[in-house]
């Protein structure tokens, strides 16, 4: 929904047929604009006491957006009272993140409002693109985990599935990534320094939350008193989540803490000013920002605190829920379904034996069995140091009560692994729920999978070294709680929201059953041979680069020429994902291009995004050294125009929302085994482009949908990785692969940084010296092979449209309808509840 991108399945803007829309949500006679009476015109007026002709930008989104939260806000409250009324097993998804980007265009997309939307902005002279930039994305997610919860979420409402999501409602985001002389810096991502126009505060529905400790300020710190009790409140904020279709519209419940009272006033009225108001600077720290700092103790500590703030607050509210309709305990597990999203949440296994012994006074056996059938958790990475651990002293600082019931679970677990296995005292160590060694810590992710009824993957591989491997006692132990729920993405957003012109194109082919059902992609493969379809296919990615071009240019003033390949790699930073192994395939093909001006090669643009943790030294050099290597390639008249190299700051939702549908080939190039599953893989596939990449996380799935041939593949598997520990020797390949000793060589002389000696010496130590973990160099080689068979395909543009006509053919599989919909059926056990 932009002026500049066209419409998947044009739609005549009738009067009837717009009256008809507003009378199915509710609004009778009401206009949305046009008139002084009109949704729109109010707003203007009344929210911001303004005239029409002196509306600001910002003025005219907050009064859209307001409109067409007015518009579904009858069957939003017609949704809660069917769920009221008919009573289902309810779902609540507990989340540190929900990436929800922007909400505006999504919403008026799966309302089915665009034809009132176009019809309203150009009755009053709108620009609709810039009032769509006026939103900012939402700053309650960082990457992978929280853009599934956001299409899961979407998927949730439009399969009519009565569902909840909870998360944070956190002032700033992760941060603001700018770029200054090559490196990251962070900037405070003040997303709600404006209102925002989709949240419902709901201050009468409240939690209260008790802590052992309260604070004070001490040094210009926060600092906790031990043994004093005191209390967090938990408010919630209400936003809509829209099914296609406008049928159910869901809720996602975000909390914001603060504190039972503004200030202390006794301390207030004896001049301690600042330490008056500790308690409320306690409560404002916990939801002020998304994911703080975890290098130091200080930062730890708050993650800790807003993880267990999340899950008594949800729990708490969702407790309530369930008992204004049933009188019953025993009723819990086939009225609830809690879903754990990670480790985060998983102090929900001691909070909800809390509530059912301590406020239910329910025996321990009775408790345990509902709480394990009441939760279930994902885990999302295979990475010992993503597994949470948390020291045993904070637990009992703070959250006595719950280290007993942690300590009681651990006792009854070690028993039965004793009895079990009674001549393995090391399976008992290893999956106790408490660390001994050094300060002793809680395994959190040992407390969800004890404590939940099911555990899943998110790919096949990653779900299976899961289970036969990262936490391989408990596979053997409860081999029925493990199972594979391969993650999707959702088709409204990433096709037909962003990719319009080749929505279109799909929907013109073989109608639009697709939105909703994305098996039906599959239909495109006997299109793949048809010179017309390809001819038209080719067209609309044309289009989607043109209008990327122009969106980049507006918003950031960077320039990309479309006639090039758009070679991409988009997401966090981290050394698994190897945006360095892309980086040295860069280096390579740059010296080739210096060695042989006349080499056939056609020009190529790659494109990077992706923001680094502030403590992660390494993944901050990463970046300056794509910008460094993107400034040694655009001073080199001998390369100019052959090859560039392009770091697009602050990646987010939007940012890949324009870029995705433009994007050419898609690079995902974990190390095999260290992926869990990937969901940018599918965007980009959905969208059309070719993927260079491992055979690691759902990339394996991708390519048993689609053919192999049509994929790129190279480097070691995970069984070869895991074989090579040991043994492997990265100095093998420097010293026997020239290209790749010319190009390790030119990065530690300084080729790349001039005027900052040695500042890339750190990558000698990860990638030869330290042993290079990841297997930077021993997939080099194979990586170099398959972009040269990309770049022979590219030549024949028929052949290159044909696969990608049959990637996207192939995609149905991915879509978060089907895995929400094995979900309810494999782990839920909930159905949909149509709202009338």
């Amino acid at each position: 929904m932009s002026d500049t991108k066209s419409s998947a399945a044009p739609v005549a803007a009738s009067s009837d047929g717009i009256a008809g829309l507003l009378r199915q949500y509710g609004c009778g006679p009401i206009s949305f604009t046009g008139t002084d009476d009109a949704l729109y015109e109010r707003h203007v007026i009344f929210d911001h006491v303004n005239r029409l002709t002196d509306a600001t930008l910002r003025d005219r989104f907050e009064a859209f957006a307001r409109s067409v939260r007015d518009i579904l806000s009858q069957r939003w409250v017609l949704t809660n009272e069917t769920y009221d009324r008919e009573n289902p097993k309810r779902i609540y998804y507990l989340s540190m993140e929900f990436l929800i980007g922007r909400s505006l265009a999504n919403n008026v997309t799966n309302l089915l409002l665009e034809p009132l939307a176009r019809q309203s902005v150009a009755q009053r002279h709108i620009n609709l693109q810039e009032v769509l930039e006026q939103e900012p994305d939402a700053g309650l997610g960082n990457g992978g985990l929280g853009r599934l919860a956001a299409c899961f979420l979407d998927s949730m409402a439009t399969l009519q599935l009565p569902a909840m999501g909870y998360g944070l409602r956190y002032e700033y985001g992760i941060f603001r990534q700018a770029i200054q002389d090559g490196w990251q810096q962070e900037q405070p991502d003040n997303w709600l320094r404006r209102p925002d126009p989709w949240e419902v505060v709901r201050p009468d529905e409240h939690i209260e939350i008790k802590l052992n400790c309260s604070f004070e300020v001490h040094g210009g710190q926060l600092r906790p008193i031990l043994g004093r009790p005191s209390s967090l409140i938990g408010i919630p904020f209400d936003r809509p989540v829209v099914g296609y279709g406008g049928k159910t519209i869901n809720t996602l419940r975000l909390w914001a803490a603060a504190a039972p009272d503004f200030f202390d006033f006794q301390q207030f009225s004896h001049g301690n000013f600042v330490g008056a108001l500790a308690e409320t600077l306690t409560a404002e720290s916990v939801t002020r920002v998304l994911y703080p700092d975890d290098s130091t103790a200080q930062g730890q500590g708050l993650r800790f605190i807003q993880e267990f703030f999340l899950v008594a607050c949800s729990l708490g509210d969702l407790v309530r829920r369930f008992r204004r309709a049933n009188s019953d305990w025993k009723l819990l597990p086939e009225k609830v379904a809690t879903q754990l999203n990670d480790t985060h949440p998983s102090m929900a296994v001691p909070e909800l034996m809390r509530i059912l012994l301590d406020d239910a006074n329910l025996p321990w056996d009775e408790a345990w069995d509902l709480t394990q059938r009441t939760l279930a958790y994902t885990n999302h990475t295979l990475l010992p140091e993503a597994l949470e651990r948390w020291p045993l002293a904070w637990f009992a600082a703070m959250f006595p009560r719950h280290l007993e019931i942690i300590f009681e679970i651990n006792r009854r677990l070690l028993d039965s692994v004793r009895s079990r296995f009674p001549n393995d005292p090391d399976r008992r160590r290893r999956m106790s729920l408490v660390e001994e060694q050094g300060d002793r810590k809680i395994r959190m992710a040992h407390l969800a999978i004890v404590g939940t009824h099911s555990t899943n993957g998110v790919a096949e591989i990653h779900s299976g070294l899961l289970r036969t491997q990262t936490v391989k006692d408990f596979g053997e132990m409860f081999p029925e709680r493990f199972n594979n729920k391969t993650n999707g993405v959702t088709p409204r957003r990433w096709l037909l929201l962003a990719n319009p012109g080749l929505a279109h194109v799909i929907t013109k082919a073989i109608g639009d059953d697709w939105i909703t059902d994305l098996s039906q992609l599959r239909k495109l493969k006997p299109l793949a041979d048809d010179a017309g379809f390809r001819h038209e296919f080719a067209k609309a990615k044309r289009l989607a680069k043109d209008e990327f071009e122009h969106w980049l240019k507006s918003t950031s003033g960077q320039l990309v020429d479309p006639n090039t390949i758009f070679d991409c790699q988009v997401k966090r930073i981290h050394e698994y994902k190897r945006q360095l192994l892309n980086a040295l395939r860069i280096v390579i093909l740059y010296n080739r291009l210096r060695a042989n001006p006349n080499l056939d090669m056609p020009p190529r643009t790659f494109i990077f995004a992706g923001k680094a943790a502030p403590a992660y030294r390494l993944a901050k050099l990463i970046i300056k050294f794509l910008n460094n290597l993107a400034g040694t390639i655009d001073g080199d008249p001998a390369v100019r125009g052959r090859i560039r190299v392009l770091f697009l700051a602050e990646y987010c939702a939007t940012l890949a929302e324009h870029l995705i549908p433009a994007s050419d080939v898609s690079n995902q190039i974990s190390t095999a085994g260290y992926e869990a599953s990937g969901t940018s893989n599918m965007k980009f596939m959905m969208n059309g482009a070719l993927t260079l990449g491992t055979r690691d996380g759902a990339t394996i799935e991708m390519v048993e949908e689609a053919g192999e041939e049509n994929f790129f593949l190279f480097g070691m598997t995970a069984q070869q990785v895991s074989e090579s520990q040991g043994i492997y020797n990265p100095w093998s390949h420097y010293e026997n692969e020239p290209e790749t000793r010319a190009a390790l060589d030119q990065i530690f002389s300084d080729h790349f940084s001039r005027y900052e000696p040695g500042a890339f010496l750190p990558f000698r130590d990860v990638l030869l010296t330290g042993g290079d973990h990841y297997r930077h160099l021993a997939d080099l080689a194979s990586y170099l092979a398959a972009d040269e068979r990309l770049l022979r395909l590219y030549s024949d543009h028929d052949d290159w449209t044909r696969k990608s006509i049959l990637n996207v053919a192939g995609s149905g599989k991915f879509s978060s309808d089907r895995t929400i919909s094995e979900y309810a059926s494999g782990i839920w056990g909930a159905e949909p509840c149509p709202v009338p």
